[in-house]
């Protein structure tokens, strides 16, 4: 037996299909677990020596429905309920 070509045909089993939570083809079929995200795990599987990979789905990654408007929220006083005073032109 050869190490290259002939055994390349025999691979025709898969461990590993899609993720629901990631989307990577890194969810292992018997084990049920994904190899990149952690899933079925309510937390999400990260490590400090994958400072690439932290950064690749940290915040700031996706839309940020919530934090986008934290900024001006905060400027403001965090106030809810009020309208704003009228500002006197000079």
């Amino acid at each position: 037996m050869t190490k290259g070509t002939t055994s390349f045909g025999k691979r025709h089993n898969k461990s590993h299909t899609t993720c629901r939570r990631c989307g990577k083809t890194s969810f292992h079929i018997q084990k049920s677990t994904c190899a990149s995200c952690g899933y079925p795990a309510s937390k999400m599987r990260t490590y400090n020596w994958a400072l690439k990979a932290r950064g690749l789905r940290t915040n700031g990654t996706g839309r940020e429905r919530y934090t986008k408007h934290m900024t001006r929220k905060f400027k403001n006083g965090f106030r809810e309920g009020t309208q704003a005073k009228k500002q006197i032109t000079k």
